[in-house]
């Protein structure tokens, strides 16, 4: 069986640059340069409305930029959708899982390996089932999706994801709401699809948990990057330390 996110041949790579967003009179991203690979884990913080959710719904193609280019594997995709990004293995989850009432969890799962993967009916089986497997899901994949609790519908979010056989995979906020034993549960599911060779970029408020997965960090405050580089450096960053911390640098 072909794994849902077991890949193969060059390194794949996003590129942001210049990448502003407003809504109406209101900027919220100003000047973004952004670049991920598939060899790496890059997570980003800052505090709330520093953009980062809005980052990650331009680099996914959810929402258009006001300014500014976006390639994959060095062609431009500005202007493609989300679902033709996803197509060439860019693909997001989001803070809030939405899954598809009605139907099971392994259906909300073949649904995004065939459509969004646009993969034929029987490799979209087997990725469904690779994904759920990689998630831990398999002993509820037949339960109504709507009927599990927030852990098992994050771990069908990223499920979903991850059967679209993606090369870079952009987390919001996965850990949000999770107890500690959870979290911990996620982070060890993260680290094997770094094993895989996806590249990651992770939102996340629990530092604790994302400093266990990052090799790299961001800290955007004001729709802009204020501080970026190994995670140790960027933790003890004046600017972050105000920002983001509350406080001085000790």
């Amino acid at each position: 069986m072909t794994g849902a996110a077991t890949q193969a041949g060059p390194e794949a790579r996003l590129t942001g640059a210049g990448i502003h967003k407003s809504y109406g009179s209101l900027p919220v991203l100003n000047g973004i340069d952004f670049s991920l690979t598939s060899n790496e884990a890059v997570g980003i913080i800052g505090p709330n409305g520093a953009g980062k959710s809005t980052l990650l719904s331009v680099l996914s193609g959810a929402t258009p930029p006001t300014q500014g280019t976006i390639q994959l594997n060095g062609s431009d995709v500005s202007d493609l959708p989300a679902r033709d990004r996803a197509a060439h293995g860019l693909v997001r989850t989001h803070q809030i899982p939405k899954p598809f009432s009605g139907i099971t969890i392994f259906e909300n799962v073949l649904v995004a390996a065939t459509h969004a993967g646009a993969r034929r009916k029987g490799e979209a089986y087997d990725l469904a089932l690779d994904a759920l497997d990689v998630c831990g899901m398999l002993p509820v994949a037949n339960r109504p999706a709507e009927s599990v609790g927030l852990l098992d519908r994050k771990r069908l979010e990223l499920a979903r994801a991850l059967a679209t056989s993606p090369r870079l995979l952009l987390l919001d906020e996965i850990g949000g709401g999770l107890t500690d034993a959870e979290a911990s549960e996620l982070v060890d599911t993260i680290r094997s699809l770094r094993a895989r060779g996806i590249g990651i970029v992770w939102i996340e408020h629990i530092v604790r948990i994302l400093l266990q997965v990052a090799e790299r960090l961001v800290c955007m405050d004001a729709g802009r990057i204020i501080a970026e580089g190994d995670p140790e450096t960027v933790m003890t960053d004046a600017q972050v330390v105000s920002a983001y911390l509350g406080g001085a640098p000790a």
